[in-house]
């Protein structure tokens, strides 16, 4: 049986009646404390408040891996926004952007979500007439939150506070003093408590329609896999910037060694969680999974399964993902396709030139390797045949770097001239084609509502989702993928490609899969047929290299860049480049295509970890702060 996890029913519950008010008062009120754990329903009701905590993974002002990097920019007069104040190198160590460690500029405060974890996991053992099934069951779901919280403040800060307990309200002033934890203190932490939960945790939800957003094994499984593959990688595994950074009793708070046995846990924890999603009923979205009314031919069926993948409801490669707020996404990531009598859509979520140059070739190879593709000319001007009709209007002009790409490139980004497939055309012979130069219907509407750059990320937008009428966005709600499958058969992939002398059928094998599902094929033959470097896949340094790209173009727009590329500790190589997109406020395509320089991003060793607020510093003299702030 196929169940599929989302926290969006769990979150309206938790809004609805009184039960938030718990948050704000049980820690100071024994009274609501008894009632709160009074019975089943005020206990769950309790649990639920622990998962409102739960980042928005697909809020744009609340998750900095959607816009806080290289992969989306935006209209001058939103350069203020929490992502894009991120993105320019602008980060405060006053008033944080995205300040997790207490709650403000579009964050939760995540020691409160930790604390309310405590309480319930040092209360329910003592409610009156819950079944002790039910107990263990919700004690198991608490302590993957808690666990979950932790590593999401590990993400960003390093070593944080380990909060084991809830701290009482009658603690003195010594006890809330709290020095940061070390890493591996704060990891082990971590991955003790995913380990307790997954004991307990359902593989499949019993009811599905009841419980929708109950964390289950495999989520659980899942994200001890990404835990772990950040906690080998190169920022956190030995790196020799942070080896100066001591607590206040003078121990190092980094491992100061690299520890390859870091690798052999990360790719056996995520081996474990590919069994048990698997075994779960979770596998790959394939071109055959989607259904069509209609006749359609095989390249529109691909691109449609392809966008799928990320937006279709309850799809079978969904591990874990977020309802809440994709319909902001959406209306920022479309285009506008015909006169709109106003602007439903902002139409202002722009990936860059070299997102798009960031994807294969029609050879499943880069477009810089390919021996067969014009990459000198890629910023050409070349007018589309009639066999280029599936990706581009036919007798219309735009740019060789839109051509001949893999069919992924197609499904995830909109350009002018290209296909838009959906908005209520269903038939792949007659789709809506996008027009975006100076005075066209996808070009400036507002200040703030267009494409900077000449790209949007078609990925974010269900095929469902519509503007009816020519004023009104009817967006089709998905959840937000925290976790899919082919997240996990990379970082298989990557873990055991670290673990080899040299690169191995297995390691291929998890690439080739996600390639495959692509319409691509494997990486070993695609490299010896078309890549100017084709042994590149027979050395652990040449894999590594395919994988991270094979990552950054399947997870693209998802939020997996932004913390992926800090992990592998290749910020100063991304994020000091130039933002570059298309002259979008020219009339003639001659003067549309030509390339300009948006911003140039500035991005220092500093920047890979969050300052920890400085009124925290003050508060606490025991916490010492990051590098670099």
């Amino acid at each position: 049986m196929k169940i599929f996890n989302y926290i969006g029913a769990v979150l309206a519950l938790v809004l609805m009646g009184s039960c938030q008010k718990y948050l704000d008062i049980v820690p100071d009120n024994v009274a609501t404390l008894d009632h709160a754990f009074s019975n089943e329903f005020n206990t769950e009701r309790y649990l639920l408040t622990c998962y409102s905590y739960l980042p928005n993974e697909g809020g744009i002002n609340q998750n900095p891996a959607l816009n806080a990097g290289d992969e989306i920019w935006y209209p001058d007069q939103l350069r203020n926004d929490n992502g894009p104040v991120v993105a320019q190198g602008f980060q405060s160590v006053t008033s944080p952007r995205f300040d997790y460690w207490r709650g403000f500029n579009g964050a939760q405060n995540l020691y409160q979500g930790i604390r309310a974890c405590n309480i319930f996991l040092e209360n329910v053992d003592g409610v009156l007439g819950l079944s002790q099934n039910l107990k263990t069951l919700w004690a198991a779901e608490a302590k993957f939150l808690k666990a979950y919280y932790h590593f999401y403040l590990l993400r960003m800060y390093g070593p944080i506070v380990v909060m084991d307990e809830s701290v009482p309200v009658t603690a003195d002033f010594d006890e809330i003093r709290q020095e940061r934890n070390t890493l591996d203190e704060g990891f082990a932490y971590v991955v003790r408590l995913l380990d307790e939960a997954m004991e307990t945790l359902p593989e499949t939800l019993q009811f599905a329609n009841r419980d929708m957003g109950r964390v289950t094994k495999p989520i659980a499984a899942a994200v001890k896999a990404r835990v772990l593959i950040e906690y080998a990688s190169p920022l956190f595994n030995g790196n020799p910037v942070y080896q100066g950074l001591v607590n206040a009793a003078g121990e190092p708070l980094f491992p100061t060694a690299y520890d390859p046995g870091k690798w052999e846990m990360a790719a056996e924890a995520c081996k474990e969680a590919i069994e048990i999603c698997h075994a779960a009923g979770i596998s790959l979205y394939r071109k055959s999974d989607y259904t069509s009314p209609f006749q359609q031919n095989d390249t529109t069926l691909l691109k449609a399964a392809l966008r799928s993948r990320v937006t279709e409801r309850w799809n079978q490669e969904l591990i874990w993902g977020h309802t809440a707020n994709s319909d902001n996404t959406q209306s920022q990531s479309m285009p506008r396709l015909y006169n709109y009598i106003t602007n439903p859509v902002s139409s202002n979520h722009a990936p860059p030139i070299h997102i798009a140059e960031m994807y294969y070739s029609e050879n499943g190879v880069p477009i810089e390797e390919d021996r067969d593709y014009p990459y000198e000319n890629r910023f050409f001007l070349k007018t589309a045949e009639q066999s280029d009709r599936f990706h581009v209007e036919p007798g219309q002009q735009t740019a060789v770097l839109n051509f001949n790409r893999e069919t992924r490139f197609y499904a995830d980004l909109a350009f002018d001239r290209g296909v838009w497939f959906g908005n209520g055309k269903e038939l792949d012979t007659d789709p809506w084609y996008i027009h975006s130069r100076r005075g066209e219907f996808a070009s400036i509407f507002e200040i703030t509502q267009y494409s900077v750059t000449g790209y949007w990320p078609k990925k974010l937008v269900n095929l469902k989702s519509e503007v009816r009428g020519g004023n009104q966005f009817i967006p089709y709600r998905y959840a937000f993928p925290i976790l899919r499958l082919a997240d996990l058969y990379l970082y298989y992939a990557e873990a055991l490609n670290e673990t080899r002398e040299t690169p191995d059928a297995e390691v291929y094998e998890y690439v080739d899969l996600v390639r495959e599902r692509a319409g691509l094929k494997g990486v070993v033959e695609s490299w010896a047929a078309h890549s100017r470097n084709p042994d590149k896949p027979a050395t652990r340094e040449g894999m590594r290299e395919i994988i991270q790209r094979e990552r950054l173009i399947e997870m693209a727009f998802e939020g997996k860049r932004f913390w992926d590329i800090r992990r592998w500790k290749q910020g100063i190589a991304y994020f000091n480049k130039p933002i570059r997109g298309w002259n979008v406020l020219e009339t003639a395509a001659e003067d549309y295509y030509s390339v300009r320089t948006l911003f140039t991003m500035s991005f220092s060793e500093r920047d890979y970890l969050w300052p920890i607020p400085e009124d925290e510093l003050v508060n606490n003299p025991s916490l010492v702060q990051n590098p670099g702030w």
